[in-house]
């Protein structure tokens, strides 16, 4: 057995030591507690290795002894473990703003994410626990999803404007997808790939971001380059709320790039907002929102269309719980 010194909760903070999370008392009350000693033999024996196909070996089993180590130094102090949260288009621009706020909270929860391109991955920081994977193929996003407890998912197809628009001739601007990004692509078999590899893995909670408007098949985001993006999405929506996986899917209003914090959100159903002054959102908002969504019981198993009140009307949204205890709709 291998004996590790702990103080209380309130006293105690965390480091890194040879590669190995570690707590280090304050010199106050302490106790001991013993970790199984199979777990840190499995790591000594890996970092003995010196040959490359070793060096692999040592990475992963330092990652594995890494977080056994941590839920069980949780567990034994008293505390509930941080749940790991992998964020699906970690390197889009409401992607990139969840990934941030997992890193901030580092004190709840463990992040990672996943990007498309190794450029996507440099832009957010380029850390190791940011994976670079293709929705779009099941296995290449397997190891990303392996040992998570919670997903967010935010990827998405993404229209181009076509060149050559010249708004000044009274020209109505054209879009496109890229050959293999097309919404059937992206927004249906990649979410659906997700999906299915949560569900292999165990994940607890999914929380899937959409868009409103799905309810309307005339609906002009389904006319951008003859995507029909808001269809395969509710496709998605739809294959994740039969899965059996617990779910939370946000279904956003028009995304701005604002301020988040500072405004009044507003929850609905069926595109019913999208008949209101009051159907736009603050990125940072929806990022809020996910994260909240992870900490509640009463955010599991709904769905439903987020806004918010401009800025300077309402009072900014704080009571998550009390958002989420007003949502009825599973669908």
């Amino acid at each position: 057995m291998t004996c590790l010194n702990l103080v209380s909760p309130a006293s105690s903070r965390y480091h890194q030591l040879g590669g190995v999370a570690s707590l280090l008392p304050l010199p106050i009350s302490s106790r001991s507690f013993c970790i199984r000693e199979s777990s840190a033999v499995v790591l000594s024996r890996s970092l003995s290795t010196s040959s490359p196909s070793g060096a692999r070996r040592d990475d992963n089993s330092a990652r594995v002894f890494r977080r056994r180590l941590s839920v069980t130094s949780a567990s034994m102090a008293g505390l509930p473990p941080k749940p790991t949260v992998l964020v699906t288009g970690a390197g889009g621009r409401t992607g990139s703003i969840v990934y941030k706020k997992l890193k901030e909270r580092s004190d709840q929860f463990t992040a990672k994410g996943l990007v498309r391109t190794p450029e996507s991955k440099d832009k957010i920081g380029g850390a190791e626990d940011v994976y670079v994977g293709d929705i779009r193929d099941a296995d290449s996003i397997a190891p990303a999803i392996q040992g998570v407890d919670a997903l967010i998912i935010l990827t998405s197809a993404v229209p181009k404007m076509k060149p050559g628009f010249d708004p000044s001739k009274g020209e109505r601007p054209e879009f496109y997808y890229e050959e293999g990004c097309f919404p059937e692509q992206v927004d249906w078999i990649g979410q659906k790939n997700q999906i299915d590899a949560a569900k292999a893995a165990g994940v607890k909670h999914v929380v899937l971001v959409g868009s409103m408007g799905g309810t309307n098949l005339s609906n002009p985001l389904n006319s951008l380059g003859n995507g029909n993006i808001l269809v395969w999405k509710r496709k998605a929506e739809q294959y994740l709320a039969d899965s059996g996986l617990p779910y939370t899917i946000i279904r956003a209003g028009g995304l701005q790039d604002k301020e988040g914090g500072i405004r009044e959100l507003l929850v609905g159903k069926d595109d019913e907002l999208l008949q209101t002054e009051t159907r736009t959102i603050a990125r940072p908002d929806v990022a809020e929102v996910c994260l909240q969504a992870l900490q509640y019981e009463e955010s599991k198993f709904k769905a439903f269309d987020l806004a918010s009140k401009p800025e300077g009307t309402g009072t900014p949204t704080t009571d998550f719980k009390a958002l989420f205890s007003q949502i009825t709709t599973r669908f």
